[in-house]
């Protein structure tokens, strides 16, 4: 299945963010879950959680080269946004 890209990305909060699709749909995801993995206790740190940026292709969301969410997980796992 394909699932739709990503066009934007913004952070709201601190650990919450807001994920415009290509196909209209706006999700709000809470990155609070994935805290608990090595890779992503970075974001803890509100400056680097604000510098999110939307990877080329709208494949994936990342803040720098180490960490990145894809649209997959950004997709089934957000929540609608009111």
């Amino acid at each position: 299945m394909n699932y739709p890209k990503i066009n934007n990305v913004q952070a709201i909060g601190e650990r919450t963010l807001k994920v415009e699709f290509d196909n209209q749909q706006i999700k709000k995801y809470d990155v609070t879950p994935l805290l608990k993995r090595k890779m992503f206790q970075p974001l803890k740190n509100p400056v680097l959680f604000k510098s999110v940026k939307v990877e080329q292709g709208g494949y994936a969301i990342s803040w720098g080269k180490e960490i990145d969410i894809s649209e997959y997980e950004l997709w089934c796992n957000g929540e609608p946004a009111t």
